[in-house]
């Protein structure tokens, strides 16, 4: 089917779904949810975009006057209703929802500012989060998707092998960030939605944001970059190390890739999440290092880089064909060292998908 029919056949979902929850309309604004049911993605503006999807009825993207170049009409999936400068957006919306409607889902990113005056514009009706809509749609990933999906890990994944032949002692993190970035680019990606290079002690900060520290030889350098292609996001994290390896590195970095490997086979449809997440974590706690393990196995991935479903301890949720996934645990070593080895992984009645390739063992570099 073509893209048209596609968005379509998934608002006819997200009308079924709000159906069984008794919700009268959808409002979407800034967020993955709006390109996921538009095909339009919105600038995070202080001009209001937000779709109105009701029950039943017109679909209606109400958006502003100079934005209307950028949406491309999409006949089937929403009737588009420009506002002008002199208009007050909220005062559409609310006309749109109509003075009956009850129940309301909005966007999970939309701007508190409009959240709190379309809730004065329509007092009588209860407000929910759209993620009880649209997350068990978004959540499993069609065969287009996982293939959108698939291009872009291998976009990355070829970045991860070019990086393993460039030099990393002299530089600043800033610098291979730099060529992370320009390197993904390269290979297709629309955007750069992180290039994450934490040396030595700063690897052992899992979010850490690249630096003007030297990389020095010994240090371990932990890689996390990913970006948007076409849509759908990428998500990879390798590892480096400058000079040849103490013993120590290489015997921690052997227990993360055997829980990372363990986590990945663990991933077969009907297993829980929390399931696979305890599946890395006992690997790491009997090699000694369970509190260096101090976050999630993985999170859901797609139009965003992180959404549902979340790979963590309390998460009951079987896997279900079509959803993917990163599988990451990592080891840290605070004021010393961090290691994390990811990949995107997607279930499927054949078993878990590894969609990355890149080569996994520790990259030695000068």
């Amino acid at each position: 089917m073509d893209l048209n029919e596609q968005l379509a056949a998934r608002q006819a979902r997200a009308r079924e779904r709000m159906d069984e929850l008794a919700i009268d309309v959808l409002l979407l604004s800034v967020g993955a949810d709006l390109p996921y049911l538009t095909g339009y993605e919105a600038m995070p503006l202080e001009r209001l975009t937000m779709l109105v999807l009701p029950r039943g009825g017109e679909s209606i993207l109400v958006v502003p006057e100079l934005e209307a170049p950028r949406v491309e009409p999409r006949p089937g999936a929403f009737e588009l209703r420009t506002w002008s400068e002199t208009e007050d957006p909220i005062a559409i919306v609310a006309g749109l929802v109509g003075p009956a409607a009850r129940s309301v889902a909005i966007g999970d990113q939309t701007w508190a500012r409009f959240v709190l005056r379309i809730q004065d514009a329509v007092p009588a009706a209860r407000m929910h989060p759209a993620s009880v809509v649209t997350s068990p749609l978004r959540v499993v990933k069609d065969s287009t998707e996982v293939e959108a999906l698939r291009a872009a890990a291998h976009a990355v994944d070829a970045v991860g092998a070019e990086m393993r032949g460039r030099p990393f002692g002299g530089r600043t993190e800033l610098d291979i960030h730099r060529e992370f970035s320009d390197r993904i680019l390269e290979h297709g990606h629309e955007r750069v939605n992180f290039a994450i290079v934490g040396s030595g002690p700063n690897g052992a900060s899992p979010h850490h944001e690249a630096s003007a520290r030297v990389v020095n030889d010994g240090d371990v350098v932990v890689c996390d970059f990913g970006g948007t292609m076409d849509g759908y996001c990428s998500d990879i994290t390798r590892m480096f190390v400058v000079g040849e390896p103490s013993a120590e590195v290489r015997d921690v970095y052997d227990l993360l890739v055997d829980a990372q490997e363990h986590a990945v086979r663990a991933a077969t449809v009907g297993t829980s999440c929390e399931a696979v997440d305890a599946t890395a974590r006992r690997i790491i706690a009997a090699g000694g290092y369970g509190d260096r393990f101090i976050h999630r196995t993985g999170h859901g991935i797609g139009l965003e880089a992180h959404e549902d479903p979340y790979l963590v301890s309390g998460n009951r949720t079987p896997l279900e064909p079509g959803h993917a996934f990163s599988i990451e645990p990592g080891i840290y070593f605070p004021g010393r060292f961090g290691m994390r080895l990811e990949d995107i992984v997607v279930a499927s009645d054949d078993g878990p998908d590894r969609l990355n390739a890149a080569p996994r063992d520790l990259a030695i570099v000068g």
